[in-house]
């Protein structure tokens, strides 16, 4: 009703605009041209001097007044007078013998007065209605009437639908959702225990792990319909934008009940209160609010379930994660070593392989990979296949997408001197030794030499060969040595060092503050947590942040860092002191090659060093 209210307001508008122009063009069409500088006593003398030739006389509708039309004897052009009255005028012309024609009144027809200009305003109003009915039913300017109106999408094409088959390496997350599906299909067999559908559905999880994927299956197996929105489609520069959304998505779900609501990167619209960021009346909290009485408030939403998906559980507001709301978080992570066969054989299916690819040992050596990973490596090795031609991936595609996908492209064509090839070749061999040698980091995939995209000189890729769920810290701090390793190389072989180990010493003293500061591995700090949460900012959380804890502290957390590192510098120092002899040979051999392989890096050591 309110709408029809403004629609109508907005016509009435249009409707006064056009009656004010049709006014403003009659008068100006009945309006008689006159002359501005002719004046009735400049008629009289030209009358008197015999200067005008002859005189139209025009009676006008309100008699006896007219309009004269004066023609001069001289060069002078003609002109119009309106004059009071005509029978004086005439009276002045017929005592000075000058020439005159005398019109009748002239009666304008009823069509030129009264018809046309109706007829025009109708036309006009009509147009404009035309227009907005056009825009009301989803013309080119649809958006302007409708910015209050959900932007859902209804899925509906069987074409594109998924099913958990479609779904690999998530076997108990389909599991937890396969039971939301079983109860739309038959909510008797858990209303009748008294059972209560779960209202809402959270998944988490690192980017690209699959949780969109497993949304759009759930919709395809529960075979309801399926309303899928982004949490920015709700938020607008104008305030009450964002909550007309929210109440128009959820009426149009009670009208299509039962159904599935399916909201992805739900953190843009569900982000923490009270952050003193934008106000109390913020766009966004304004929004959220809305969407809290929807899912669980006075109304009534039966058959409606609320899915969504995030990677920022940290920065969502505590009262849209309690159950009643979504009473469920599935965390979605990375796959294992069988989860990450099974999504390369489901990428694979499409795609033609040679008799060289071996799916199980890519599986165990893209430890950390998430399904998003794995589809863009096989992507990466068809495009490579399909540059040079070839009917068929090889594992040369493999390898050459497994490098420019962890280190970045090879820029075979960067000019560097021999000096700075023998300080890098020097500077990897230390870190790849290193891998070698220490039991839990590697063993080494790669060694090379040539400048990738990243910015980088060359690189040394480990190889992960197993799964873990945690770190150690013993791993950690073989991890610190592995990264001090190009450093070291460099000090022990030249009398100068290099800026190429900045990155390393950066990563190394990341690693070493987390032991003390998070992970309580410090044995003076004890088992506290010191971390400060230098991103709480930036998440939404307070603006005003102070450490929590004391100057003394912070000198000790200094010293400790300090000492992890020393003791991981010495025990690189002294690993590749005593393997100087390979040092050295690996340096020539990748001078020489510029990229050598695990089997010819481990060719290098006569004996194995425990």
């Amino acid at each position: 009703m309110n709408s029809s209210k403004g629609r109508l307001g907005g016509i009435g508008i249009y409707i006064l605009i056009i009656a004010a122009a049709a006014v403003i063009y009659t008068a100006f069409v009945n309006m008689n041209a006159a002359s501005g500088s002719y004046s009735y006593r400049d008629f009289q003398s030209d009358v008197k001097e015999e200067k005008i030739k002859t005189v139209n006389i025009k009676q006008n509708n309100e008699v006896p007044t007219g309009v004269l039309t004066i023609s001069f004897k001289d060069a002078r052009a003609n002109v119009k007078l309106n004059v009071s009255d005509i029978s004086e005028a005439e009276a002045i012309l017929l005592e000075n013998n000058v020439d005159y024609t005398l019109k009748d009144v002239t009666r304008e027809s009823v069509w030129i007065t009264t018809i046309l200009p109706i007829g025009m305003c109708l036309l006009v109003v009509i147009f404009f209605m035309t227009m907005m009915t056009r825009q009301a039913g989803g013309g080119a300017n649809a958006k302007m009437m409708n910015f209050g109106k959900s932007r859902a999408k209804l899925m509906n094409d069987a074409s594109k639908k998924v099913t958990f088959k479609d779904v690999a390496g998530l076997q108990e997350e389909k599991e937890e959702l396969e039971e939301i599906v079983d109860f739309l299909k038959n909510p008797a067999k858990y209303t009748e225990l008294g059972a209560r559908i779960p209202k809402g559905v959270i998944l988490t999880g690192p980017p690209g792990t699959g949780k969109t994927l497993l949304a759009k299956a759930v919709a395809g197996e529960a075979d309801v319909p399926f309303f899928s929105i982004s949490g920015s489609d709700f938020v607008e520069m104008f305030v009450g934008v964002g909550a007309s959304r929210v109440r128009d998505l959820f009426e149009e779900g009670k009208k299509n009940a039962p159904c599935i609501i399916f909201i992805d990167e739900i953190d843009a619209v569900a982000r923490r209160r009270g952050t003193g960021m934008g106000g109390g009346h913020d766009e966004r909290e304004q929004t959220l609010n809305q969407m809290l009485v929807e899912m669980d408030g006075f109304g009534v939403n039966e058959g409606i379930i609320v899915m969504a998906a995030t990677n920022r559980m940290d920065i969502l507001d505590p009262a849209i994660l309690r159950p009643g709301r979504f009473d469920r978080k599935v965390v979605v992570g990375r796959p294992d070593v069988a989860g990450r066969l099974a999504i390369l054989n489901v990428h694979a299916a499409k795609k033609p392989l040679g008799d060289d690819v071996d799916l199980d040992s890519l599986s165990r050596t893209t430890s950390g990979f998430t399904g998003a990973d794995l589809e863009n490596l096989l992507n990466e090795a068809a495009i490579n296949a399909a540059k040079d031609k070839r009917k068929f991936i090889n594992n040369a595609d493999l390898n050459y997408a497994f490098v420019k996908i962890g280190i970045g492209v090879e820029k075979h064509s960067r000019v560097i001197s021999e000096k700075e090839k023998k300080i890098t070749a020097y500077h990897e061999s230390g870190h790849a030794i290193l891998f070698h040698v220490l039991p839990d980091v590697g063993p080494v995939h790669t060694v090379s030499i040539i400048p990738t995209g990243s910015g980088a000189a060359g690189y040394t890729m480990p190889l992960p060969e197993r799964d873990e769920m945690f770190n150690t810290r013993g791993k950690m701090l073989q991890n610190i040595v592995v990264s001090l390793g190009g450093r070291v190389a460099e000090e022990l072989v030249f009398d100068d060092i290099t800026t190429g180990a900045s990155q390393d010493i950066k990563q190394a003293t990341q690693t070493a503050r987390a032991m003390v500061t998070k992970y309580g591995f410090s044995s003076k700090l004890g088992l506290i947590n010191y971390d400060n949460d230098n991103d709480e900012v930036f998440i939404g959380r307070d603006l005003a942040h102070t450490r929590p804890y004391g100057e003394d502290i912070a000198s000790e957390i200094d010293r400790e860092v300090k000492s992890i590192i020393d003791e991981c510098y010495a025990r690189a120092r002294k690993i590749i002191g005593e393997n100087m002899d390979v040092l050295k040979r690996s340096s020539q051999l990748l001078l020489e090659k510029e990229k050598i392989t695990r089997e010819e890096f481990e060719a290098l050591f006569e004996s194995t060093i425990i």
